[in-house]
């Protein structure tokens, strides 16, 4: 699983969702990588960022999106994508989320994109 542009994070990061393959997820954060778990809510680092999308995992979500690349310098990009997201609640009934994020990316020395900061409920949260 290789994100070979700057869009391709967020169809990845969808098909790994979907999948609930948490180690694919983590794969597509660098590891000092930022990510909004909840509104208002940051985690830093591998670890932080595993155990945050390790609950969204144990709900079972399907997401779809449609990302799109916002701005490109060099090996930074910045994206965003419309999102929408079935799951169980904590309460074990269904649940439906929308929203619209914004990320930044980098391209690697191997030519991968990951993750930088990943704010998943938009600038506004």
């Amino acid at each position: 699983m290789t994100a070979k542009t700057p869009e391709d994070t967020d169809r990845q990061f969808a098909q790994a969702l979907n999948a609930g393959r948490i180690d694919d997820l983590v794969a597509l954060y660098e590891p000092q990588a930022t990510l909004m778990a909840s509104p208002g809510k940051l985690v830093t680092g591998t670890v932080g960022i595993r155990e945050a999308l390790a609950r969204f995992v144990a709900a079972k979500p399907k997401m779809s999106l449609a990302p799109k690349v916002v701005a490109q310098s060099g090996d930074l990009a910045v994206v965003t994508a419309k999102w929408e997201l079935a799951m169980t609640g904590p309460d074990g009934k269904p649940a439906n989320m929308t929203g619209q994020s914004v990320e930044v990316v980098r391209r690697q020395t191997d030519g991968r994109w990951l993750f930088v900061i990943d704010l998943p409920f938009g600038p506004e949260a």
